[in-house]
């Protein structure tokens, strides 16, 4: 088979496809395809019942929150893409239970330990992430085979792309570091924003406002 028939065939993955591609850079676009298309690999493989419109929309919009647009909204970058993808999908007819959960695929895709036991749409967006991003579950062909990945990356190539999405997450988020607080993207400004101090979760309570 090949994975690239997996992309649903539809007027609203169409619209999805062509917002993406005119509104973020190459690396973002290609990037988004390969996490849905290694997502629903994942998902046939596990048995997962997922809605593939559903899950395509949450892939390509979960970076959309990156773009220069949204910088400075002071909102987490998961947040703004959700609400991009939520507007977009109210804007072709989606019932609310539709746009709920691809939005919370979205805003949780940078949350570790939660999405896998939620809906599939939710668990297979981070997936796919985690699996183009992290490599988690690179070893094992069980889900996406050696071949199955050698044909969606040569489909949507990743030149130097360790390098270059850190430099897109930094760029994205640099102008918002408090919203970094608790989650993952501390650590990129950690690594590429000089002075950059992380919240600390233990001196906000200390800190805080109660006296004991």
């Amino acid at each position: 088979m090949n994975p690239m028939t997996l992309v649903p065939d539809s007027k609203l993955a169409t619209a999805a496809t062509e917002l993406v591609r005119d509104t973020t850079s190459e690396l973002i676009y290609d990037h988004s395809r390969r996490v849905y298309l290694f997502g629903a690999l994942q998902g046939r493989a596990r048995g997962l019942a997922f809605d593939p419109e559903l899950l395509y929309v949450g892939a390509m919009f979960h970076d959309l929150g990156l773009g220069e647009a949204h910088r400075g909204s002071g909102r987490r970058f998961e947040v703004d893409g959700a609400e991009e993808a939520a507007a977009f999908l109210r804007s072709h007819g989606a019932d609310e239970d539709a746009v709920r959960r691809v939005w919370t695929a979205i805003a949780l895709h940078t949350t570790p330990g939660v999405p896998g036991f939620m809906e599939p749409e939710v668990a297979l967006v981070t997936a796919g992430v985690e699996y183009d991003v992290l490599g988690i579950g690179y070893d094992d062909p069980a889900a996406v085979t050696p071949e199955d990945r050698a044909a969606i990356v040569a489909a949507h190539p990743r030149p130097d792309f360790k390098r270059r999405i850190l430099a897109a997450f930094a760029d994205g988020i640099s102008p918002r570091p408090d919203t970094t607080f608790g989650n993952v993207k501390a650590d990129v400004l950690r690594h590429f924003v000089p002075g950059f101090v992380p919240g600390d979760f233990v001196t906000t309570i200390r800190d805080s406002a109660w006296p004991e």
